[in-house]
């Protein structure tokens, strides 16, 4: 029995804050636990792999398990979804990251020491490029952040259209194949803006932590990582559609 509308966007909510809760989670959390740089790196990039792989395993079946608004525009443009499913699946997903940001922050609120200062700091990791007031570890220019977002999302959104498509043999590991590759793109872009591959995965900290006056370059520099993934999806979208065997007629 297919899912029903309402169904499919709760998942979609689900999803996406499943995501931002364990992924910026543990960006937040380990920044006062004694981790070394080296060890903190592969914590997040391992838990935004694992997390994407457990979602898309519960509610692939569901919705896709989209979790991205990236994701979405990409396959509404295949046409591998409901024209009338785009606005919802986009509204559910950003309410969904705004709440697992929401909730980290509460945490970081109630915990003792220097966590809050460092959130505040890092502006809930949010994700940016040289300019701006941003931090100094962010030395790569624009361009060539824009280049590295669109490439890397470009790549992770082409490899969930072939491994979902109907007919793929990789189809039952499809979870495992894009928490993989999500994993491969925190990789390469974490030591460059903190890696976003997802609007909201920047749209949320960046929202939530206008709060602290030192924390404004982070919504000056987002529509970036809103504009670099979507470009890096719709591209993905294009190449997917020279891939695949032409419809019989």
């Amino acid at each position: 029995m297919a899912a029903s509308a309402y169904q499919r966007y709760f998942a979609e909510f689900l999803g996406t804050f499943g995501l931002l809760l364990f992924g910026v989670g543990t960006a937040e959390m380990t920044l006062n636990a004694g981790f070394t740089y080296d060890t903190r790196y592969l914590a997040i990039s391992f838990a935004f792999g694992i997390v994407v792989m457990a979602g898309a395993f519960a509610f692939g079946e569901l919705s896709g398990a989209h979790f991205n608004p990236a994701v979405t525009i990409s396959m509404a443009v295949s046409k591998k979804m409901p024209r009338g499913d785009i606005v919802p699946y986009l509204i559910a997903q950003l309410l969904g990251a705004l709440l697992g940001v929401e909730v980290i922050l509460a945490i970081a609120q109630a915990t003792t020491g220097n966590l809050l200062s460092f959130v505040e700091t890092n502006a809930l990791t949010s994700q940016g490029y040289a300019g701006n007031g941003a931090p100094v570890q962010f030395a790569t220019s624009l361009g060539g952040v824009f280049l590295l977002e669109m490439v890397l999302t470009f790549f992770f959104v082409l490899v969930i259209h072939r491994v979902t498509r109907d007919g793929s043999p990789a189809k039952i590991l499809a979870p495992v194949a894009i928490g993989f590759s999500l994993f491969l793109t925190q990789l390469v872009a974490i030591p460059i803006d903190n890696a976003s591959i997802n609007p909201y995965r920047s749209l949320a900290p960046a929202l939530i932590s206008q709060v602290w006056p030192s924390s404004h370059w982070a919504i000056l520099e987002v529509w970036l990582f809103i504009v670099a993934p979507i470009v890096g999806g719709l591209l993905a979208a294009g190449v997917d559609m020279i891939l695949s065997p032409p419809s019989k007629s």
